[in-house]
């Protein structure tokens, strides 16, 4: 077997941020058990890493990994990442002076400004982590403005620099069978071969299946009569997520009985969860939008009878992996979702765990609910049967296969 590397990991997003603990460190603790000398560099908002520093610093600590974390800026625009595109490769630079690494895994696209001049710098071998059509997400998700100058400049710049990290990388990962076939097809990458599909995983162990007693325990914790039926969301309510066509759906679900309930398990403000759902109809005695820490995620959401989410169905998100997929699933819960995101519609009909509905209007809800309905889903063998697509330790085993593949080749 080949020997394990030396890996230099370079991420934009923070480990103090929600997405580090799920979709960084779990891969990362899992590739250090396999011998593999990791090196993690982040960027961490400054109110959110003073909370969080001892927790995260104690999990690398635990697992072998050396984290060197770094300040977030935020403004000016652009210039900020530029600044800090700056700072990433200046500390990457450095620590390949004092122990040279042998593969450079940059998460997304700003890292792989750095993973690029690494490889052409130093022969370090560039794995390009895209994760989703970054650019695309920025225009379509109207962060970037294509009437302004500016921001027209900067999406033309970036899928410039996206054609050479595609072209330049030893390796490239996607989320989604959708984006591989993107890639191959639509994009005609040379060496097809060189891309891995590797969803964001979850960890079962930390999202155990519901049992009758941890949802009798979860509806007393917030106030839930034991026969009333529960839609849950899970996770911020942002740029891609559609609160009002979920609300729409759940308006639905209400007529159909008037003591239904859906929980918000976020962080975000409630103000405007609670104002859509009154233009609705809907009360406050119909909702309960609660924070949680990861650790108490699975304890609220095994109130719910099921998942519900709707995400814009725009081309960016073919490539698109929704982390609250797994996470549900995994618990045994059957989701209503839209049609036209990465591979939900694959996966739900492969499991059989779900509803993915085309088109979001009256008519649909009422379908969707109808056929969630008539699910009858066994928790544990939904669990076995997610294995391929949201099992950690397979998506452990096809980064390590990568690793072990580039140190080869």
């Amino acid at each position: 077997m080949t020997s394990p590397a030396s890996i230099l990991y370079l991420s934009y997003d923070g480990m103090t941020d929600p997405l580090g603990p799920s979709q960084v460190l779990p891969y990362l603790e899992g590739l250090a058990a396999l011998g593999h000398r990791v090196t993690l560099v982040s960027f961490e908002k400054p109110e959110r890493f003073e909370e969080g520093r001892a927790a995260i610093d104690a999990q690398c600590a635990a697992s072998g990994i050396r984290w060197v974390p770094q300040r977030y800026t935020k403004r000016p625009p652009m210039v900020s990442t530029l600044k800090d595109i700056r700072t990433m490769e200046r500390v990457a630079v450095g620590l390949h002076a004092e122990s040279p690494f042998d593969i450079v895994h940059c998460r997304s696209y700003v890292a792989a400004m750095v993973g690029q001049a690494m490889k052409r710098r130093f022969g370090t071998r560039f794995l390009f982590d895209m994760r989703g059509f970054w650019a695309d997400e920025r225009v379509e998700g109207g962060l970037w403005l294509l009437r302004s100058p500016v921001f027209r400049a900067a999406y033309h710049w970036v899928k410039r620099k996206e054609a050479q990290f595609l072209r330049e990388a030893d390796a490239i990962v996607v989320l989604t069978e959708e984006a591989r076939t993107v890639l191959a097809d639509e994009w005609r990458i040379a060496n097809p071969e060189r891309v891995t599909v590797i969803p964001c995983c979850t960890d079962f162990g930390a999202f155990p299946a519901i049992t009758a007693e941890r949802r009798a325990d979860a509806r007393v914790l917030l106030g839930i009569e034991p026969h009333v039926p529960v839609a849950a969301y899970l996770g911020s309510i942002g740029t891609w997520y559609m609160l009002a066509e979920m609300l729409d759906c759940f308006a639905r679900q209400r007529a159909r009985d008037p003591s239904s309930v859906m929980l918000f398990v976020t962080r975000d403000d409630p103000g405007p969860i609670e104002a859509a759902a009154a233009a609705r109809g809907i009360g406050p005695e119909a909702l309960r939008i609660r924070p949680a820490s990861r650790a108490q995620v699975p304890e609220l959401l095994a109130a719910a009878d099921y998942g519900l989410f709707f995400i814009r169905p725009t081309f960016s998100k073919r490539a698109s992996s929704p982390v609250k997929l797994g996470e549900l699933l995994a618990l045994g819960l059957p989701v209503l979702t839209n049609a036209g995101v990465g591979d939900v519609d694959r996966i739900l009909a492969e499991t059989g765990a779900g509803v993915a509905i085309p088109k979001l209007d009256d008519q649909g809800y009422d379908a969707g609910l109808d056929a969630l309905a008539v699910l009858a889903l066994d928790p544990e063998r939904l669990r076995a049967g997610l294995a391929h697509w949201f099992d950690l330790e397979e998506g452990v085993r096809r980064y390590d296969a990568i690793y072990r593949g580039l140190l080869s080749a």
